[in-house]
C-alpha cells in the first residue's frame, strides 16, 4: 500500500471517481430521481469548488512554493495565509466539492459513496504522506500550524 502514497495526482483520482460515479448511476438507474433546482445546485457547488481550488493555488503561488502533490518534500514554505487559515487542504476540499456537484447532477444517492471514497483515499494515500514530508522539512512550525488549522474544514 505504501507504493500508492502520493503517486497518483489528485485530479486523476477525481477523474477516476467521477467516471465510477457515472457508472454507479447507470448501474443503479432505478434510484436516480431528478429534482427541481438540480442544475442550479450543481452550478453553485461547481463554482464554489473552483473558487476554493483557485484560492489555494493563489496562496501557493504567492508563497512561491510547489503545487506538485506528488513531491510535497519540495515545498519551500508553510502556507498559512488566506484560505489556509481555515483549511490545510483547500485544493482537495475543492475537489471534494466538485465531486459533490457531480453527484448532485447525477441525482443518484448511491453516487455519494464516491465522496466517501475520495476522503478515505486522500487521507491515507495523499494527505498523510504530505503531512509526514512537511513535518520532515519544517518540523515544529508545521506541527504548530497543523494543530491550529483543521485538515479539511
Amino acid at each position: 500500500m505504501k507504493a500508492l502514497e502520493a503517486r497518483i495526482p489528485p485530479l486523476v483520482v477525481v477523474a477516476i471517481l467521477a467516471a465510477a460515479m457515472w457508472g454507479v448511476r447507470l448501474a443503479a438507474a432505478g434510484l436516480t430521481a431528478t429534482y427541481p433546482g438540480r442544475i442550479a445546485l450543481t452550478g453553485v457547488l461547481f463554482g464554489l469548488a473552483l473558487l476554493t481550488i483557485a484560492a489555494g493555488v493563489r496562496e501557493f503561488r504567492r508563497a512561491q512554493t510547489t503545487l506538485d502533490p506528488v513531491h510535497p518534500d519540495k515545498a519551500t514554505s508553510i502556507v498559512d495565509t488566506g484560505i489556509y487559515r481555515v483549511t490545510r487542504n483547500p485544493m482537495y476540499l475543492g475537489m471534494l466539492v466538485m465531486l459533490l456537484a457531480w453527484s448532485a447532477y447525477l441525482a443518484n444517492p448511491v453516487t455519494l459513496a464516491g465522496l466517501v471514497i475520495f476522503i478515505l483515499y486522500m487521507n491515507r494515500f495523499q494527505i498523510g504522506p504530505e503531512e509526514r514530508a512537511l513535518e520532515q522539512v519544517f518540523g515544529a512550525p508545521y506541527n504548530t500550524y497543523r494543530g491550529r488549522v483543521r485538515r479539511w474544514i
